[in-house]
């Protein structure tokens, strides 16, 4: 009772945050799903992390529903006919919404919304199109107050992305987080520049590997929450996390580490994936019942789980005994060695194993860099990241992120932070991303260290709203707690600032 009781007298949660919070500390209190001895040893230890999924699943951690058959058929259950005009198709979409669930409660991915809504910005007068695109984006800013809402645009230039553009400068909102799919043989440089600028004045839109996605997923994938890959009319089961520093604080050796320690620690994990994907499909009844899955707008098949690792990094530097980061991982060529070492055994282990209920995926799971909570601290940096206040020039941070990102296809990315020439200079920009992701890069995301919209580690908050908790006032973005934890405990937001002259003399 004196948890509830604390939940329900902070002053800095709004009523959903409330009944949010109450949520899940009632259901924490369930013990139907049990593991081993072991992995609660090594749960309790900190090596693994199950980012407060809680112990009695009820719906997948992530759903991508297909907003196209939406269009096409509308929806029995919520009684909703297809549309036949713009303010038709987005009072559809904000209903829907509204019911797709997930693990934070709000649906992380709200479709391609240029491609599904391009059909009938065109037959509307241009300003009456962005005037109802403006309520639609305040609606989702308002009622689906989560950074972890993404949305997609891309890989082709349209009017509707524009228009979404032009909206997202002109709002200043952080929600929704927004992804352009980049091709170079689709994405035209005059829109990939209007998505530059636009990055850089409210941290967003990311860019995505558009061909990297497609080879790993086919055509039919979205980016959704962080960036985190998965597969339309599908998603993925469930994100646990391996600890790698904490993983490797038992280990004498690195030939320790490899051999032993890290596959017990890979198996606990896929232990505990296993557990939960099988409750999700067998026990619960999101895929018997729930009308997303009755009416098709997700498939079972199309669900994977997504093994999560973070403090790769931290987890090298101390196999190596390397005690300060600037000459560790990502500046060490040994230790971003023994990195690639780690990784390529991850990859291994996790591959040769069998999963559960993934059947578009030939029963494997698939690999994450996730990107760290708020309490994680500095002693494991996002994913395969090096450590903030560690890192190089630019050019030489992307080069070590491109020999990670192909790890991951359930998502992976790093963080730039320019300073404000680049805002008058955005065609500096471009060659940087263009170059990065034809050699590999997965996911780049950058923002102005002057902006009020910031990304963090993978979301998105206002610094003004961090201010406004910190003065123990309500912020309606439920993930701003989580940006002033990762800021106070990880310095999120003090990542190294790209001057202008670093990268235009290499």
């Amino acid at each position: 009772m004196s948890d509830a009781l604390s939940i329900i007298q902070d002053p800095t949660l709004t009523y959903r945050q409330e009944l949010v919070s109450l949520a899940r500390l009632g259901e924490a209190q369930d013990h139907t799903l049990r593991y081993s001895d072991a992995y609660y040893a090594a749960k309790k230890e900190g090596a693994l992390c199950d980012l407060n999924e809680g112990p009695m699943p009820y719906r997948p951690r992530y759903v991508c529903p297909d907003y196209r058959l939406l269009f096409e058929k509308g929806c029995g259950f919520l009684e909703l006919d297809p549309p036949k005009d713009l303010l038709e198709a987005l009072n559809v979409l904000e209903i829907f919404y509204c019911h797709v669930p997930s693990i934070t409660t709000y649906p992380v991915y709200l479709g391609d919304l240029d491609k599904l809504l391009e059909p009938f910005v065109l037959r509307e007068d241009r300003e009456f199109a962005k005037k109802a695109l403006r309520l639609f984006l305040r609606n989702i800013d308002r009622v689906q107050t989560d950074s972890f809402v993404h949305a997609d645009i891309g890989p082709e230039d349209s009017v509707t992305g524009r228009l979404l553009l032009e909206l997202t400068e002109e709002m200043q909102l952080a929600i929704p987080n927004l992804t352009l799919r980049y091709d170079p043989e689709k994405t035209s440089d005059s829109f990939a520049l209007a998505c530059v600028r636009c990055m850089l004045k409210t941290a967003k839109p990311s860019f995505a590997n558009h061909r990297m996605f497609v080879r790993e997923w086919g055509e039919d994938y979205a980016i959704a929450s962080c960036y985190n890959g998965l597969k339309i009319a599908g998603g993925g089961y469930t994100l646990p996390r391996m600890r790698l520093y904490e993983c490797s604080l038992h280990s004498g050796s690195v030939e320790e580490f490899l051999s032993r320690d890290l596959p017990h620690y890979v198996d606990l994990q896929l232990e505990y994936m296993d557990k939960r994907v099988r409750f999700i499909v067998e026990e619960s009844t999101f895929f018997k019942t729930n009308f997303l899955s009755a009416e098709g707008f997700v498939k079972q098949e199309n669900f994977t789980g997504m093994f999560g690792v973070v403090g790769l990094a931290e987890c090298c530097n101390h196999l190596l005994h390397i005690s300060d980061p600037k000459k560790g991982f990502g500046l060490n060529p040994e230790a971003t060695a023994l990195g690639r070492r780690i990784m390529d055994e991850i990859d291994r282990l996790v591959a040769s194993h069998e999963a559960p209920y993934c059947e578009a995926f030939g029963h494997r799971y698939r690999l994450h860099a996730q990107v760290g909570i708020d309490t994680d601290g500095m002693d494991d940096s996002p994913g395969t990241r090096i450590p903030i206040g560690a890192e190089p020039a630019m050019l030489d941070q992307l080069e070590v992120n491109e020999q990670f990102h192909p790890y991951f296809p359930t998502g992976t990315g790093d963080i730039f932070k320019f300073e404000e020439t680049y805002l008058k200079t955005p065609e500096a920009v471009l060659p940087i991303i263009k170059g990065s992701l034809s050699r590999g890069l997965r996911y780049f995301s950058g923002y102005l260290e002057n902006n009020d919209v910031v990304r963090v580690t993978g979301y998105l908050v206002k610094k003004s709203e961090i201010e406004k908790l910190r003065q123990k006032k309500q912020s309606l973005n439920q993930v701003t707690l989580f940006g002033m934890g990762a800021q106070d405990g990880g310095h999120a937001l003090d990542r190294r600032v790209q001057h202008h002259e670093e990268s235009a003399g290499k």
